[in-house]
């Protein structure tokens, strides 16, 4: 009766993964604990995989999606009450996305088990920007801007990457400076990499009803960052903000 309970998630193996901190940056790696304990009958693992999720916005609505997979595929065996750890190293891939606003992140952790319902533990993650990141960010707020929104949205055409089904985007919008009445809202789509960010520029100009109906008020252009100063990014970032506007 314990193997049929178990098949059916009642009384199965347990697994629980801890982290150092839950608190990551694109591009790092953290090492995972993971913590299996035995259930009320003997169960055979095939695999334990953990997978890195968000959600993106479509014109139907929202969709998760993995951002990257590690996958252990040594087989083990729990037997009742025992408790198995294994440790692991997960990647943090670059275009992780950012978890300002109503950006969400996590770790989903299975246990593939045969003719059984796989047991799962979700880990909320804090995303942290890259350090170009975030001096692109300060640059930004140094030239009178504010972060106004963060969201993930759905990159069908490839326009920003050929990789992945989505990008980030940051909105910000000016509350003080020259671009206060000139410029309605900047906003960025960042690729980071190891070497260098690459964004994608985007400038709303304050135009008139008929400019903003046609879209003849948006004007484009990409930022490769290789600084950490915000200091030496407010120049080149201004003069794009002013051809642009």
């Amino acid at each position: 009766m314990k193997k049929i309970l178990t098949s059916i998630g009642i009384g199965s193996a347990t697994v629980d993964t801890v982290l150092p901190s839950t608190t990551v940056t694109p591009g790092t790696s953290v090492d995972a604990e993971i913590v299996i304990e035995g259930g009320q009958a003997s169960q055979t693992i095939s695999a334990i995989e953990l997978t890195i999720e968000t959600r993106y916005q479509t014109d139907e609505g929202y969709v998760e999606t993995e951002i990257g997979r590690t996958r252990l595929a040594e087989s083990l065996t729990i037997e009742p009450d025992v408790r198995d750890v294994r440790s692991t190293p997960i990647e943090i891939p670059y275009h992780t996305p950012i978890t300002i606003g109503r950006v969400d992140v996590w770790l989903d952790t299975d246990l593939e088990i045969d003719m059984a319902v796989d047991p799962e533990d979700i880990d909320q993650l804090v995303v942290n920007p890259t350090s170009r990141m975030r001096a692109l960010f300060d640059a930004a707020e140094s030239l009178g801007f504010t972060l106004a929104n963060a969201s993930c949205q759905a990159d069908p055409f490839g326009r920003y990457t050929s990789t992945q089904s989505f990008v980030q985007e940051f909105e910000f919008r000016p509350n003080q400076g020259p671009f206060v009445g000139v410029v309605d809202e900047i906003e960025f789509v960042c690729q980071p990499g190891p070497d260098a960010l690459t964004t994608f520029i985007e400038v709303d100009r304050r135009g008139t009803l008929f400019s903003e109906l046609t879209d003849t008020d948006e004007q484009h252009e990409q930022l490769i960052i290789t600084e950490t100063d915000p200091d030496q990014i407010a120049p080149k970032l201004k003069t794009i903000i002013h051809e642009l506007s």
